[in-house]
């Protein structure tokens, strides 16, 4: 399985602040890959929100410095539920303003 290319992060910057936007296929859908997305990003204090997309992958955008994302990742696929075969993985801009992770149902919520 090919390993996950993370956006470029220089190693003296790992508690810089990064926003990705990620977008997960495999079975990801029917094994509770969003609440357990959000019980991690409590645990590693990441924003952001997850939904399912109606093709069965899910998408998320997760805020946070650079290791907590990447360990954060890293926890989600180790999941012994979840089997991500394709993750595409981009840095977007931050939203300086959002304070919590959420379960998102549509693009509007």
């Amino acid at each position: 399985m090919p390993r996950p290319r993370f956006p470029m992060m220089e190693s003296t910057s790992s508690k810089k602040q990064r926003r990705w936007y990620l977008v997960l296929s495999g079975k990801v859908q029917h094994v509770g890959l969003r609440y357990t997305a959000l019980y991690l990003c409590r645990d590693y204090r990441l924003t952001g929100w997850v939904q399912n997309l109606s093709d069965g992958r899910v998408e998320l955008e997760v805020q946070g410095d650079a290791s907590s994302l990447r360990r954060f990742y890293v926890a989600l696929k180790s999941q012994p539920h979840v089997h991500i075969a394709h993750a595409d993985i981009t840095e977007i801009p931050l939203q300086p303003e959002e304070r919590t992770f959420r379960l998102s149902y549509s693009k509007n919520d």
